[in-house]
C-alpha cells in the first residue's frame, strides 16, 4: 500500500510541474521554386514561383501572386541557346504563368531529343540560377499492358475496380531510372503515389508489375483510388530519367509520405538547381501505351 501511495504522489508532483511551452517559429526565407521539364518531342516548360512558409494559408489568389514573372530564362542543348517566352493559361479563374518556346520565333525553338543534355539558366530578382538534365536513351521497354480482376484478401468491395498489369524489359547495365504516369479518360497525366524506380532488382530482365493509378497529391489519399475501373480508357506513360531527376522525385515523394508520421526519418529533398533555389529541371524520354478496359 505504501509503495502504491509513493507512486501516486510522484505522479501528482510531476503533473503539478507541467508547463505550457510555446515555440515561435521564425518565418522561413523565401526561395525561388523551379518546376522545369523537357521531354522528347516537346518544348521545355519552366514554372517559377516563390516558396511559402510551412503554415501559410494558400488560396487561388495567393497562388497566382506567387508566380515569378519577367524572369530571363534560357535553355541550351549544347548547340543552340534560346530565351524562353513568358506565357500563361487561365484555369478556374486563376492565371498560371510559365516559360516556353516563343511561338513568334520557331527558328529558335528547342525540342527535346533522347541522348541529349540540357542546361537551364535563370535570372530572377537580380539572382542567377542554373540546372542541368539529360533526356536519356530508352532503357525500359513496354512489352505488354493488360488488366485483371483483383483476387485474394485485398480484393475491393467494388467489383468494377480492376488492376492494370505491365510486362516490361530492362536493358542490361545498372544505372537506369524511370518515372511513370497514368491518364484516365479526360483527366490529365498524374504520377503514381510512388512514381520513380531504379533497376537494382530487375537489371537486364523481363518483369511483371502492377501499375497503380496516378494520383492528385493535393487530394485526400484513399487506397481505393489506386485501382482503375471498368470502362476506363487508360494511357500509360513510362519515362526514362537521369539519376538527378530520380533522386529529386524519390526524396520528394518520401518526404510527402512522411508528413504526420512521428516515426519517419527526416529527409532532405535533393533538387538539382544551384543558387539556393528549390526544385528540379527534369528530362523525360517518354513512351506511351493505351488500353481500353471494357465495362463488362
Amino acid at each position: 500500500m505504501v509503495k502504491h501511495l509513493g507512486v501516486l504522489f510522484l505522479l501528482i508532483s510531476l503533473l503539478s510541474c507541467e508547463k505550457d511551452i510555446e515555440i515561435e517559429l521564425d518565418d522561413s526565407t523565401v526561395s525561388l521554386v523551379v518546376d522545369a521539364s523537357i521531354e522528347n518531342g516537346k518544348p521545355p516548360v519552366v514554372i517559377l514561383s516563390k516558396s511559402f512558409n510551412y503554415f501559410a494559408q494558400i488560396d487561388p489568389s495567393i497562388l497566382s501572386k506567387s508566380f515569378v514573372r519577367n524572369a530571363a530564362v534560357y535553355v541550351s542543348d549544347g548547340i543552340k541557346r534560346t530565351k524562353l517566352r513568358e506565357d500563361s493559361i487561365t484555369s478556374q479563374g486563376t492565371s498560371l504563368y510559365f516559360y516556353t518556346n516563343d511561338p513568334a520565333a520557331p527558328q529558335s525553338w528547342i525540342i527535346g531529343k533522347t541522348n541529349t543534355a540540357y542546361t537551364l539558366d535563370i535570372t530572377a530578382d537580380g539572382r542567377e540560377y542554373r540546372a542541368s538534365t539529360t533526356i536519356p536513351a530508352f532503357n525500359r521497354q513496354i512489352d505488354s499492358l493488360w488488366w485483371e480482376s483483383p483476387k485474394g484478401p485485398l480484393q475491393p468491395e467494388d467489383s468494377n475496380r480492376v488492376l492494370l498489369m505491365l510486362r516490361g524489359t530492362d536493358k542490361p547495365g545498372l544505372g537506369s531510372y524511370v518515372r511513370y504516369f497514368t491518364k484516365v479518360n479526360n483527366e490529365p497525366f498524374l504520377p503514381g503515389f510512388n512514381s520513380v524506380f531504379d533497376d537494382q532488382v530487375i537489371d537486364g530482365t523481363s518483369y511483371t508489375v502492377t501499375v497503380d493509378k496516378g494520383l492528385d497529391k493535393n487530394a485526400e489519399f484513399k487506397p481505393e483510388n489506386l485501382y482503375f475501373k471498368r470502362g476506363d480508357t487508360v494511357v500509360f506513360k513510362l519515362a526514362d530519367i537521369d539519376k538527378k531527376t530520380y533522386d529529386f522525385w524519390r526524396t520528394l515523394e518520401f518526404s510527402f509520405q512522411s508528413v504526420g508520421n512521428p516515426f519517419s526519418s527526416p529527409v532532405k529533398v535533393l533538387g538539382n538547381v544551384s543558387g539556393g533555389a528549390l526544385g528540379c529541371f527534369a528530362g523525360y524520354a517518354a513512351q506511351f501505351r493505351q488500353i481500353i478496359i471494357p465495362k463488362r
